[in-house]
C-alpha cells in the first residue's frame, strides 16, 4: 500500500499545539514509513476562511520544520462535490429535510423528556412532493441528509485497535446546509478519495465521524482509508484545553521565544510511550515514530514542561544555530556572551535581559561598602581576560580573608545587581574594566 496522510485545518483562525500534534502524528508516521503527507485546506467556510490564515498556517508548519508533499484547497473543488451529491441522490441516500433550527432543538428536548436519544426522526423521508412545495412556498430551503444504514461498523484501527460504531443510534448526518454549502464530512470524503488518502489519523473526537464516513466512502464506491484516532490533548490538570487554544497557537508560542524543536520534541511524545526528552531533528523522531506507542490514555499538555523542554534544548544549541533568530530580534550578541548565560535562559528572549547585565546601565547592590572598596583597589588594571576572575578573588581573600559564599556573593551584587546568574569568570571580561570600576564605586553603569 501507498502510505498517503493528510492534515485538514481550516484557514479561519491560527494554528495551535492541537493542530500541530495531529500534523506531527501523520507527518512522522508518512515519513517512517517512506509515504506522503497532504496539507488540505478545508475552506469551505468561505465566510471565515481567510487568505491571511492560510498564509499563517504555511507559515507555522515551516517555522517548525513539518513538510508536506502536495496541497489542496477545498475552495478549489466545488465542482467534485456536486458530483458527489448527485450520486447520493441517485442511490435514495440523500434526502432533503426542512425544519428550522428551532424546530429540530424542541425534537431533541421532546426525545430527551420521554428517556429517548435525540437522533433524527427522518421525517425528512415522509414528505411529500405537495410538503415539500409547501416548504418551498414558505421560503424554506432543504437541508440534506445522508440516510446511515442502521448497520453496525467496525474497523481495525490503528491506534486503538478493533472498533466499531451503531449507525441505528446517530442522527442521519447533514451534508449541505439550507444555504446550500457542504459542511466538513462529505468534502472530505471526496477528497480523500480522489487524493488516495490510505490513512486517516486524527483526535478520537472523529470516532462516530469515522462510522457515518465509512459508509458515505463505500456510497460513493471509493476505498475505505484506514482510521486511526488518537486520545484527547488536556491541560496538567487533566481538563481539556479547548478553550485555551487560541492561547497556545504556533505564533504566539513563537513570538513567546519557544523553539520549534521543543513544541515538536513535547508533541510528539506526550500521550506515548516514550520519555518526553529533546530532540534536536525532526528526523530523530521520524525515526522513533510508532502508532502503537501512542496510549489510550488523554496526553498531557504541560506548559511548564514545554518551558522545562525550550531551556534544556537551549543550553546546548551552538552559536552558530542561534544567530540568526537573534539578529532577526535586533540583538547583538557575541559567542562569548552566548556560551555564558544560555544555561539560564528558559526563551531566547531572556539573553536580552543578560545584555543589559553586561552593557548596564546596572544599578549596583553594595551591602558592604568597605569590603567593595577593597576590592576596587586589587582589581587588576587593564580588560579583564578569563584569568583575571581567579586572581582578582585570589587576591581579596589573601587580604581580607573572605572565601567561598561571603567572597563570590558580594562581588556579583556589585557588579551584576544580582544574587544569581552565570560564571563570574565570563560576565567580568564581558562588562570589561570601565563598567566593572564604576559599578564597584556604586554609580548605575
Amino acid at each position: 500500500m501507498s502510505i498517503i496522510v493528510r492534515l485538514a485545518p481550516s484557514p479561519t483562525g491560527r494554528i495551535h499545539i492541537g493542530n500541530i500534534r495531529a500534523a506531527l502524528v501523520n507527518y512522522l508516521f508518512a515519513r517512517r514509513e517512506g509515504g506522503k503527507f497532504m496539507l488540505r485546506l478545508d475552506d469551505t467556510d468561505l465566510e471565515r476562511s481567510t487568505q491571511e490564515f492560510a498564509d499563517g498556517i504555511f507559515e507555522d508548519l515551516a517555522w517548525l520544520g513539518i513538510e508536506y508533499d502536495f496541497t489542496a484547497k477545498q475552495s478549489d473543488r466545488f465542482g467534485e462535490y456536486d458530483k458527489a451529491v448527485e450520486k447520493l441522490k441517485a442511490a435514495g441516500l440523500l434526502y432533503p429535510c426542512y425544519e428550522t433550527p428551532d424546530e429540530l432543538d424542541m425534537k431533541r428536548k421532546r426525545q430527551r423528556l420521554r428517556g429517548l436519544p435525540p437522533v433524527y426522526d427522518r421525517s425528512g423521508l415522509e414528505l411529500t412532493e405537495d410538503d415539500i412545495a409547501k416548504f418551498e412556498t414558505e421560503g424554506r430551503k432543504a437541508h440534506w441528509r445522508f440516510k446511515l444504514s442502521g448497520k453496525t461498523i467496525t474497523w481495525d484501527d490503528v491506534i486503538r485497535g478493533e472498533s466499531s460504531v451503531e449507525t441505528r443510534s446517530l442522527s442521519d448526518p447533514i451534508l449541505i446546509r439550507g444555504d446550500g454549502t457542504y459542511l466538513y464530512t462529505l468534502p472530505s470524503v471526496v477528497d480523500d478519495i480522489d487524493f488516495e488518502i490510505s490513512h486517516v489519523i486524527r483526535g478520537e473526537d472523529h470516532v462516530t465521524n469515522s462510522g457515518a464516513q465509512i459508509e458515505i466512502f463505500e456510497a460513493l464506491g471509493g476505498p475505505v482509508p484506514k482510521m486511526g484516532h488518537f486520545p484527547f490533548l488536556v491541560g496538567a490538570d487533566g481538563k481539556g484545553l479547548s478553550k485555551r487554544l487560541g492561547s497556545l497557537s504556533i505564533k504566539q508560542l513563537r513570538e513567546d521565544g519557544y523553539e520549534p524543536m521543543a513544541i515538536n520534541s513535547v508533541l510528539a511524545k506526550i500521550g506515548t510511550s516514550d520519555p518526553v526528552e529533546p530532540r534536536y531533528k525532526l528526523a530523530d523522531l521520524v525515526a522513533e515514530c510508532e502508532l502503537a506507542k501512542i496510549s489510550r490514555s488523554p496526553a498531557k499538555f504541560d506548559e511548564a514542561e514545554l518551558k522545562h523542554m525550550n531551556a534544556r534544548l537551549l543550553h546546548e544549541m551552538p552559536f552558530d544555530e542561534v544567530t540568526a533568530r537573534l539578529e532577526r530580534r535586533g540583538l547583538a550578541v557575541s559567542e562569548l556572551l552566548w556560551a555564558t548565560v544560555r544555561e539560564n535562559l528558559e526563551t531566547i528572549g531572556d539573553i536580552a535581559d543578560w545584555i543589559k547585565v553586561v552593557e548596564g546601565p546596572v544599578a549596583p547592590v553594595i551591602e558592604d561598602a568597605e569590603f567593595i572598596a577593597k576590592a576596587l583597589a586589587l582589581l587588576p588594571a587593564g580588560e579583564p581576560t578569563e584569568e583575571t576572575w581567579g586572581a582578582w578573588t585570589g587576591g581579596i581573600k589573601e587580604a581580607t580573608g573572605a572565601k567561598g559564599k561571603s567572597l563570590f556573593m558580594p562581588l556579583r551584587k556589585a557588579l551584576t545587581g544580582l544574587d544569581r546568574g552565570p560564571s563570574m569568570q565570563n560576565l567580568l571580561v564581558l562588562i570589561g574594566e570601565t563598567r566593572a570600576r564604576a559599578r564597584l564605586s556604586g554609580e548605575n553603569a
